[in-house]
């Protein structure tokens, strides 16, 4: 029984990640400005541009961070390193959480 135990509390640590920390209400005041190439509905309005709507918290949280911090190289970086630097850890956790939302 407390192997049972231990195993529902390792597999709930293990889905915690999943869930986004952020909030959304901040997070979509701070999304206007990446309409402009994601889309209002976070879907691109431009060809090879991704698709935010849905996506894993996680992963846009990283992508932004990793822009910032120069480590994303790409030929859209020289258009996400100015987006992503300004934003605060915060605004990062909040977009993440309003485009992860989305359907």
């Amino acid at each position: 029984m407390k192997h049972l135990i231990s195993l529902g509390l390792v597999a709930m640590m293990a889905a915690a990640p999943s869930f986004a920390a952020g909030d959304a209400e901040a997070g979509k005041a701070k999304a206007a400005i990446c309409a402009a190439c994601h889309g209002a509905n976070g879907i691109a309005a431009i060809p090879g541009y991704p698709n935010l709507a849905g996506q894993n918290p996680q992963y846009i949280v990283s992508a932004l961070k990793a822009y910032k911090n120069g480590e994303r190289t790409s030929a859209q970086a020289a258009i996400m390193k100015p987006q992503a630097t300004m934003l605060s850890d915060a605004d990062m956790e909040n977009l993440a959480a309003y485009f992860a939302q989305m359907k």
